[in-house]
């Protein structure tokens, strides 16, 4: 299957607008780095990465949702600025510079994604086989092979904040935000039948399946919480 690449599916939906984190947590922004976020918030960047479950300290994307304060009632480490073990960790570790990675190859999304706090429930986007599942590293989402024009529906009432063709890798794409946590997208359609700012209701025709940008048939799905993205198998109804 060709690989997604270039521009990621995450700077559209930061774009889009982001819902506001709470007391403790932090949104990653471009040009930040680990050790940079640590810093500012007066914590070792060992701490932010056991706290966030991080397999790779060294790679954050922007839009991202750290915690940056310690879970339950645990006291704050707070990083050494003065040529210590922990602040000379603090240097070498966690300097990668937030940036738009390219989609679906992301390695710090192949850590667990935060549990969602809210919930959503979706209906199938198309009819048809599935032939990639979600894991969290090389797929971000899952493919639904069907003929071309088969239809595709929005998975949940909501407003459509992009529909267009500018990510190379996604062809026709779609992207859908349900409420201030959830947004769902929708790639290599062949045909787009709604427009931007346009609100749209759970099961409405919003596209028909195609190959843009892609090697087949099919319908590149996926579902992010707060910028992350999770598998959208565990919102879908049993099939």
């Amino acid at each position: 299957m060709k690989r997604l690449a270039c521009v990621s599916l995450l700077a559209v939906l930061a774009a889009c607008g982001s819902a506001p984190v709470g007391p403790g947590f932090y949104r990653v922004e471009r040009g930040d780095t680990l050790s940079k976020i640590a810093r500012s918030n007066r914590q070792s960047v060992q701490s932010i990465v056991r706290w966030n479950n991080l397999s790779n300290p060294d790679s954050i994307e922007v839009g991202q949702v750290l915690r940056v304060a310690p879970p339950g009632n645990s006291a704050p480490v707070t990083a050494s600025t003065g040529g210590g073990s922990a602040g000379a960790r603090s240097s070498s570790r966690g300097s990668g510079v937030a940036a738009a990675p390219a989609p679906r190859s992301a390695p710090d999304d192949a850590s667990p994604a935060p549990a969602p706090a809210s919930s959503i429930s979706l209906v199938w986007p198309a009819d048809g086989t599935v032939i990639r599942r979600f894991d969290g590293s090389n797929s971000k989402g899952i493919d639904i092979a069907a003929s071309p024009g088969t239809p595709v529906v929005a998975a949940a009432a909501g407003t459509v904040v992009y529909a267009g063709n500018g990510l190379r890798g996604y062809g026709n794409l779609l992207i859908l935000k349900h409420n201030a946590d959830y947004l769902t997208a929708y790639a290599h359609n062949r045909v787009l039948l709604v427009k931007e700012g346009q609100s749209v209701t759970q099961g409405m025709k919003i596209a028909e399946m195609g190959d843009t940008d892609t090697d087949r048939v099919m319908l590149h799905f996926e579902l992010r919480y707060q910028g992350r993205s999770i598998d959208p198998s565990r919102a879908l109804p049993a099939r």
